[in-house]
């Protein structure tokens, strides 16, 4: 296994917790022990005002925090954070953000608006959703390609790392990688958002977003996850299942390869100018 940035052991192990189970098979009835995927708040609080609450895998919270404000588009470097700090009252996670003056003032927009768009408001149709979104990314110009057999080793190489994954069969996972396809980040969470934000959030407190190139999750493509990709400067996003309509919309609007692997097949839905046919 190649070596990556991604959760600790112990982070891991919190993650999960072991549950009595009755198993009916076949007409026949078993006890079994088995691993339940932990889901718990954590409290993202911008220079001490609560700003979302997400709930996701417990564990790697600065990452998460980070990457998060990154995709929220709160920060656009490492340079934006002056601290993230985690707590933990009243048995609920806080990572509170401390922005740069400079960066607080210039977003002050963005905090007064309390959160993102509401993925499920029926008052806003695709279409405005999608150009609302857009004006605020900035559409990449890089051109990197990679060769089919590429895009298939990297998503390849997801299972290798989701060790909760095997544990739970209940997390999602993302990993990030560079020009040269060495990996920058894995994280993996409940939710695939979650991870994706863990795994760009550590390539953000390692100030290596200028690095990051592919994306690979473990999960279909919404828009969100599109938009993310995008706040880090994302060019290719692969996943193992297709895309929505509206993550499609967006991923042409600001230039990024969207693409579906799976069973030796990749099926490319945009910006195919990145992908080296054979």
């Amino acid at each position: 296994m190649v070596p990556v940035r991604s959760a600790d052991k112990s982070s891991e192990v919190n993650s999960y917790r072991e549950e009595s189970i009755t198993v009916y098979k076949n007409g026949d009835k078993r006890f079994a022990c088995e691993a339940i995927i932990v889901e718990e708040p954590l409290s993202i609080c911008i220079d001490g005002t609560l700003y979302s609450m997400v709930m996701r895998s417990p564990g790697d919270e600065k990452a998460h925090a980070a990457g998060f404000c990154l995709t929220e588009g709160i920060i656009e470097h490492s340079n934006d954070l002056l601290a993230i700090d985690v707590s933990k009252e009243n048995g609920v996670n806080t990572a509170t953000v401390a922005l740069s003056p400079r960066r607080r003032q210039k977003i002050g927009h963005i905090l007064n608006r309390k959160g993102s768009i509401d993925q499920t408001n029926c008052g806003i149709c695709g279409k405005e959703l999608t150009e609302d979104i857009r004006r605020s990314l900035t559409p990449t110009n890089s051109q990197t390609a990679f060769t089919i057999e590429e895009i298939h080793r990297c998503v390849q190489m997801l299972p290798e790392y989701q060790l909760l994954y095997q544990k739970t069969r209940s997390s999602h996972a993302a990993m990030i990688f560079d020009e040269a396809l060495n990996p920058l980040s894995f994280a993996e969470d409940v939710g695939r958002h979650n991870a994706l934000d863990k795994a760009i959030g550590r390539v953000v407190l390692e100030d290596k977003i200028p690095a990051a190139v592919l994306g690979v999750m473990s999960s279909r493509l919404s828009y969100e996850l599109v938009q993310k990709a995008a706040r880090a400067q994302i060019e290719i996003l692969i996943g193992i299942s297709r895309p929505t309509t509206l993550a499609l919309d967006l991923a042409r609007s600001v230039n990024m390869t969207l693409g579906c692997s799976k069973n030796n097949r990749l099926m490319v839905f945009c910006c195919e100018n990145r992908i080296i046919g054979e």
